[in-house]
């Protein structure tokens, strides 16, 4: 993968939750700000601008950029845990809202934990998420099943990045929560008819 562009890790995380969103942001580099993320843009910078501090046998480092070249991903981390009797490392991102029944956040933990350990050459087993809003922490392991998933999601957004291309709109009760949903227009876009109307219009001139 060193010969191709490294893949952000919030891309991960923007696929997993819609391909469309992802493509939106990163090949046609659309973005709006919504109550949502600009509370979340603020978490992160209150956490990225922590020192880095040792408490009852734990290293926190705070703002950590990693990088796979091997899987093709890099970004920052919000929080790296260290365990100093063994050096043993689990990555903690923060989240703005609370916690999801789908993956999209623990895909882009793993993809975090898989950085640190092509950085390290140790394993890493397990990372957390912070959520803001119920102030609960989930412990999330890194499974086969996990580690299986954030791979097929990492070939996902890379093919999606190689072709340019950017999906059809198709309107899910997530789409309420998205800040590019004006943007994106779901509804109108999963509904638009005007292509088949017109292939229609040519369908009828060639029977003439």
């Amino acid at each position: 993968m060193q010969d191709e562009k490294l893949i952000p890790l919030s891309a991960l995380q923007h696929y997993a939750f819609c391909p469309r969103q992802c493509a939106l942001i990163h090949n046609e580099q659309v973005w709006a700000e919504n109550w949502l993320t600009a509370q979340g843009k603020v978490l992160h910078q209150r956490v990225d601008r922590g020192e880095p501090e040792t408490r009852k046998g734990i290293r926190y480092e705070r703002g950590v950029l990693v990088s796979a070249e091997w899987l093709g991903i890099t970004g920052k981390l919000d929080l790296v845990e260290i365990e100093l009797s063994t050096g043993n490392m689990k990555p903690v991102e923060y989240k703005r809202g609370k916690p999801k029944r789908d993956s999209w956040d623990r895909i882009q933990l793993c993809a975090q934990g898989l950085c640190l350990e092509e950085m390290q050459g140790r394993p890493v087993r397990s990372g957390a998420l912070w959520y803001w809003q119920v102030r609960h922490r989930d412990d999330v392991e890194f499974t086969e099943q996990l580690r299986d998933e954030t791979r097929s999601v990492i070939a996902g957004v890379r093919d999606l990045l190689t072709s340019g291309h950017t999906p059809k709109a198709a309107y899910e009760k997530k789409c309420d929560s998205c800040s590019l949903y004006d943007l994106c227009n779901p509804k109108l876009s999963g509904n638009d008819l005007s292509a088949g109307y017109v292939d229609a219009l040519f369908d009828e001139e060639n029977r003439q």
